[in-house]
């Protein structure tokens, strides 16, 4: 990565002489803080796109000025005392707006209404809120497939891998996120969800629930160089404590200058933990729950069945370079806040297309139901499980997860899946010492029906 060069005095002075002077119209065109298609980029990238007859420091020097009339203090890390800038771009506005449409309680509440007692939504539901927590400790490099980290969740059955203890910690994590999001941040808070989602894992490397102690962590990329070394052990407690003063602040009231929308407050926040880098191990998973335990106390309750890590598991780089992006910028966080909002956009879309098929997919499947005369042989039970297993939410069911999904007895959830199987519409194998239960093709579903 090419870093900033730095910026000469007086850029506007220069390019009023020669040999600047006759490039004059084209350095103007660069006063703007985003490009053409307004996106906030870092020199690194800009540097390609500079015209090559333009000195490229004086071109770089232009956006900073254009950025610094715009730009606003934000929050303060680090030791000495830093604060960091953000600019509120094209990209940010954008998904705010998409996030208070769909990911507020109020949408959600909403949604639950619109489809009625439809219960195959909040099985879908129940299946989403595990995405986060296996992500995310799949981007820190745990190896189990997601398949099997779902069934051992379903099953709550023990862990038998480093791995999969990860992802066990990671699904307390997110299930303290929720629990504790009437609380204010804390020391103690931010150490206890340490605790909560490293415990067990391998406690002499985690050291659970305590803050390093030295300054030999770094964060290093994929070929072990080092590209963030954090700020010193040393006042780590006096850090987070101020982190947590600013987070406690009211910054809700738009009628006053220091207005944050806490979509971009959540994500500084997640951004100042990673900064901080306050314990040996972990501090990625913890940085990514806080921003779940903020947007869950800003009344965004949608967001414990949308899954970011999903998506920056899948572009880990350009995640990482995010942070390097803002670190080697003068802490300029607008770097950071527009990577997370463009996660979050996409991760809010496949939330509502998920749940905009499973209406469609619900509705058609009623209609399928009534006409056939299948709706009636059917208990509320069968309906829910059918409909998730014909969206595809779920291929494979067991009277375990069915028992965990509609909050029933096993002998209910059991009777419930043998019920489809004698109705033609489910087909079961022995898998170990377990039943499998899975749906026919829905043609072939619709023939048996027709030869009753």
């Amino acid at each position: 990565m090419k870093r900033p060069p730095e910026v000469p005095e007086g850029v506007f002075h220069l390019i009023g002489k020669a040999p600047h002077l006759q490039h004059l119209s084209d350095y103007m065109k660069l006063t703007q803080p985003t490009d053409g298609q307004g996106r906030y980029l870092h020199f690194d990238q800009l540097r390609h796109r500079f015209p090559s007859h333009l000195d490229p420091a004086i071109c770089w020097g232009i956006v900073k000025y254009e950025r610094s009339r715009v730009s606003q203090k934000i929050l303060p890390v680090g030791t000495p005392q830093v604060w960091c800038n953000f600019v509120l771009t094209p990209t940010a506005q954008r998904v705010v707006s998409t996030v208070d449409r769909y990911a507020s309680t109020a949408a959600l509440e909403y949604m639950s209404s619109k489809i009625g007692k439809a219960a195959h939504i909040k099985y879908l539901l129940n299946d989403l809120i595990e995405d986060e927590a296996i992500s995310s400790s799949q981007l820190e490099g745990a190896a189990t497939t997601t398949l099997v980290a779902k069934d051992m969740l379903k099953r709550e059955r023990l862990p038998r891998t480093p791995d999969e203890k990860m992802i066990i910690g990671n699904y307390r994590m997110m299930r303290f996120a929720w629990d504790k999001r009437n609380e204010p941040l804390s020391v103690e808070l931010i150490a206890e969800m340490h605790e909560v989602g490293v415990s067990g894992i391998d406690d002499d490397k985690y050291s659970p629930g305590s803050f390093r102690l030295n300054d030999q962590v770094v964060v290093q990329d994929g070929e072990g160089n080092v590209v963030h070394s954090p700020p010193p052990a040393e006042g780590i407690v006096a850090r987070l404590d101020r982190l947590s003063e600013w987070i406690n602040i009211c910054h809700d009231d738009a009628t006053t200058s220091r207005y944050l929308h806490p979509l971009i407050k959540g994500i500084s926040l997640h951004f100042a933990l990673g900064f901080e880098h306050p314990f040996r191990d972990g501090n990625g998973r913890v940085a990514r729950a806080l921003f779940y335990w903020f947007m869950f106390k800003s009344d965004y309750a949608a967001f414990r069945y949308i899954s970011i890590s999903v998506l920056l598991k899948n572009a880990a780089v350009q995640y990482g370079k995010s942070y390097l992006y803002t670190e080697t910028d003068g802490l300029d966080l607008t770097y950071f806040i527009d990577y997370q909002c463009s996660i979050v956009q996409r991760a809010v879309d496949g939330f509502k297309e998920s749940y905009e098929r499973s209406v469609r997919e619900a509705e058609a499947f009623d209609r399928w139901l009534w006409d056939s005369g299948l709706y009636n042989a059917l208990s509320e039970k069968q309906k829910t499980v059918f409909q998730v297993a014909k969206s595809g939410t779920a291929k494979q069911f067991t009277a375990v997860n069915v028992k965990e999904n509609l909050g029933c007895s096993y002998n209910t959830a059991s009777a419930v899946l043998n019920g489809l199987v004698e109705l033609n519409l489910f087909v079961k194998e022995k898998q170990g010492r377990e039943w499998v239960f899975s749906m026919r093709d829905q043609a072939e579903i619709q023939k048996n029906w027709l030869k009753r």
